[in-house]
């Protein structure tokens, strides 16, 4: 695999727009989830 990139809110946020409005398409609830908790517990750790 590549490089390994933090989850950040913004991309979060990116992606829970795009599964909102149905241009994700790989992507599921289950993946915003991830993505959101990831960047969650990536925030507490860079503090």
């Amino acid at each position: 695999m590549g490089k390994k990139t933090p989850m950040t809110w913004k991309a979060a946020r990116r992606i829970q727009s795009a599964v909102d409005s149905g241009r994700a398409i790989k992507a599921d609830q289950g993946f915003k989830s991830r993505a959101m908790r990831a960047a969650s517990r990536n925030t507490r750790r860079s503090r």
